[in-house]
């Protein structure tokens, strides 16, 4: 069975265009929607998307496309574009859009999909915009990916927005919006019951039916093996959406200010949350009702609000029982779940010198941070037994954006030959920044990019050593004392 094309091939330089010694700046054709039909009632409805190529029958445009804010970047490191091309660490493209900011994406097979403050959804392959999937509705937060092609969308306005693509094996561009959640059939039921008002946490209304957020969605986490979505929000709570009918299974009132991230562990039917009052709490999901309904019941506290600073980011493993927490003081504390349900504090992370994690991706042993001193922090986790926790060896500092990183995704880095040549096992991390830009890096899980760094304590901040070995790094700013990241999820 051939090995599943990754995002990074198409990202890769035309060797027959460009030179290995020196970067390539590609103007990619920009192709745009006809959105005189675009609705964003919360029904069933479709938005139009982008042809595959500039040469379509132009009878599908009322007028000319607007050119695209975006432009394409590709970094050429030593080897880059030539037969070694596929062994070469380090960053490999760009995104770059001029004047906005990027607040959520998600890579899932070929695809890369992008969220900004233009109320708009991207979709990229091949280094080229293939389609906008616009919404009105205010930055896009969060982006999750279905296994079955759908996309889950969180926004401003409160609301989840779904969206499928067309056809597998289709135009990759053809993503029409197939509803929003909640369905526009639930809310109106619910509004004519009075028993479905509850108390609305923030806002001018002081109460409103319990099926729709109040404030913005900050976060998504999808559950595939339960088939249940999670979204949470700056209201105080999270609420579960069977994936399946689209329906509204519970909404829990969490914490005591804004939701800023949600993560379905993927073991033992737990679900954990983090919020700006600085805790981080789990959550275990009992199915009620003949299976109608969920109730998520407050099992443990991993993190009290007196700890110092909100909670920013977590991110599970499930195949090690893991979970990641990051927060504003710029550190990352990794809890791993014995065989007898209880969490333990198996290490603490200290690599963004005080300033606050923003976004954490984990895939396999690899634990990448992204963090408002606009670096990044790629981490190999070691299950050898560590005495006294588990062990993680920082792999990279990643320095190249100029602004805070907003969001990050992690995934393998697999070729269509089925490895590279030298045996080593590569991953991608593709981030995305309040500077506008999106960065796609390869990196090795065997070789770390600098000298292992000393122990890390949570009261030892490793240094970090400048990365000067190619255009790629640049030298890391000057410390500073870190704000106060009480809602960084509004940055």
């Amino acid at each position: 069975m051939a090995a599943r094309k990754k995002l990074i091939q198409f990202l890769r330089a035309d060797p027959l265009s460009v030179s290995p010694s020196s970067s390539a700046l590609s103007s990619p054709r920009s192709f745009s929607s006809n959105d005189s039909s675009v609705s964003d009632d919360d029904g069933n409805s479709s938005t139009s998307s982008f042809p595959p190529s500039a040469s379509s029958s132009p009878s599908r445009h009322n007028s000319p496309p607007p050119k695209s804010p975006w432009s394409a970047t590709t970094h050429l490191l030593p080897g880059l574009g030539s037969s070694s091309s596929s062994s070469t660490d380090g960053l490999i493209a760009s995104l770059v859009k001029e004047g906005g900011k990027v607040y959520s994406l998600a890579a899932a097979g070929d695809l890369l999909y992008t969220g900004t403050d233009s109320e708009t959804v991207r979709v990229w392959r091949d280094g080229r915009e293939l389609a906008a999937l616009r919404s009105g509705s205010g930055l896009v937060k969060a982006i999750v990916v279905a296994a079955d092609g759908r996309i889950f969308t969180g926004h401003q306005d409160g609301k989840v927005r779904v969206w499928r693509r067309a056809s597998a094996s289709g135009d990759a561009g053809d993503h029409r919006r197939v509803g929003s959640l909640p369905a526009l059939g639930d809310y109106l039921a619910s509004s004519v019951n009075p028993s479905s008002y509850v108390a609305a946490s923030k806002g001018r209304r002081r109460r409103a039916v319990w099926l729709r957020h109040t404030d913005a969605v900050s976060c998504l986490s999808l559950d595939e093996g339960a088939g249940i979505l999670y979204s949470g929000s700056w209201d105080r709570t999270f609420k579960a959406w069977r994936v399946a009918d689209s329906r509204c299974l519970e909404s829990v009132p969490a914490h005591d200010d804004a939701v800023n991230t949600i993560a379905a562990a993927g073991f033992g039917g737990l679900v954990l949350t983090g919020s700006a009052d600085g805790t981080v709490k789990v959550w275990r999901r009992e199915v009620v009702a003949g299976g109608e309904r969920t109730r998520h019941v407050l099992e443990s506290v991993l993190r009290e609000g007196g700890d110092g600073g909100a909670v920013t980011a977590v991110a599970a493993c499930p195949e090690a029982r893991a979970v990641y927490v990051g927060t504003s003081d710029g550190l990352v504390t990794c809890w791993r779940w014995d065989a007898d349900g209880e969490p333990r504090l198996a290490a603490v992370l200290a690599g963004h010198r005080r300033m606050g994690v923003m976004c954490l991706a984990v895939s396999g042993r690899v634990v990448v941070s992204g963090s408002a001193d606009k670096t990044l922090c790629v981490w190999r986790r070691d299950d050898d037994g560590h005495e006294g926790g588990d062990r993680h060896v920082r792999l990279a500092v990643l320095s190249g954006h100029t602004g805070p990183v907003k969001c990050v995704a992690v995934a393998a880095d697999v070729v269509e030959d089925g490895g590279y040549g030298d045996g080593e096992r590569r991953f991608v991390v593709y981030s995305g920044s309040l500077d506008g830009s999106v960065k796609v890096w390869r990196l090795s899980e065997d070789r770390p990019l600098e000298p292992p760094p000393p122990a890390v304590t949570e009261a030892a901040v490793p240094s970090m050593p400048v990365l000067m070995e190619s255009e790629a790094w640049t030298a890391l700013p000057s410390p500073a004392a870190a704000p106060e990241l009480n809602r960084v999820a509004a940055a």
